[in-house]
Formats: C-alpha cells, structure tokens, sequence
C-alpha cells in the first residue's frame, strides 16, 4: 500500500511563493519520482471508492497532471476545466474569487451528459473557490459527483466549507 507519509516527506515548502507571506507546497518532487508519481495516483483512484467513474475532470493546470492520470487508470474519461478563453467549443463559465482576485473558469458544455459519473481531481486544495466553482459547473451539467478529492488540502484555510454537501477526500492535509 502507498504510504501518506512517504508522500508527505517528498512535498518540498517554498516561502514566499507566489508572493510573501505564502508557503507553496511544492508537489515537482513527487511528480519526478516514477514511484511516488505512481502511488499518489493510486491514492487518488481509491477516492472513487469502487464506483465506476464515467469521467474525471481535471481543474487548470496542476490538477490536469492528476486528473488524466487518475482517469486513465480507472478506464474513464478525462475532461478539463479551464480558465476563461483556453477552450476551443461552446462553454459555460462561472467566476470566483481567488485567494489574490478574481478569475473565471469554463468546461465545454457537453463534456459531461447528466447522470455520469463524475470524479473531480486536483493537486490542492486552498480556499476552495476554484473548486466550488468547478462544482457548480458540473451541477449545471447534472453529473452525479462522486468525489471531490485532492492530492493536499491546507485544512486551516477552511476551503473545505464551501465546497457543500460533496464528499471531499484529501490525502494528505496540512492544519
């Protein structure tokens, strides 16, 4: 079995990034470790908790990395959520507020057909508005949200509170 504090070892804290007084958690180190690599993907494929997923949706950009591993190991589909104007097909966008400002992310809006199920992976998850806004893109859709699940979640941010009623996984969380 992966171990979470193999993982957790691996994640190297860069302050001052992106601006001062932030401490990025830095996740290049596992994504160069084939095995590391590897077992944050099997990690993540067990938030599914043995549903069979229809699609995984991936958020812009580290979540991608994620995402489209996690959905090929599961045999299912990959859809991207993307910031505003970087997908080419007819869209439907919700904006959020961010941690620095404002911004606003689109899925393709037949990605995903009511009824699928759907596991939504990213690396972090922080104050939660990107998320809850990719949420709401998929309730828009109608898919069955199985998971919500994160590689990190920075618990003492409270991101988790407004991402609803959904079941939320993290593997690895930082108070």
């Amino acid at each position: 079995m992966p171990s979470v504090e193999t993982l957790r070892s691996a994640i190297r804290d860069v302050a001052d990034f992106p601006k001062p007084g932030i401490v990025f958690k830095d996740i290049t180190p596992i994504l160069g470790n084939g095995r590391l690599f590897q077992d944050s993907i099997s990690l993540l494929c067990d938030t599914a908790n043995g549903a069979k997923i229809d699609k995984v949706v991936g958020i812009d950009a580290r979540g991608f990395i994620f995402a489209a591993a996690v959905a090929d190991r599961l045999g299912a589909g990959f859809v991207p959520v993307r910031k505003q104007g970087k997908l080419p097909w007819n869209t439907r966008g919700l904006s959020y507020t961010l941690e620095y400002g404002e911004s606003v992310v689109e899925i393709h809006e037949d990605a995903v057909h009511p009824g699928e199920k759907v596991l939504l992976v990213d690396d972090l998850l922080a104050t939660g508005g990107t998320a809850a806004a990719a949420i709401q893109l998929l309730d828009g859709l109608e898919a069955e949200l199985v998971s919500v699940s994160f590689l990190i979640e920075l618990g003492f941010l409270k991101g988790r509170e407004k991402l609803g009623s959904h079941r939320i996984e993290s593997i690895l969380n930082y108070e």
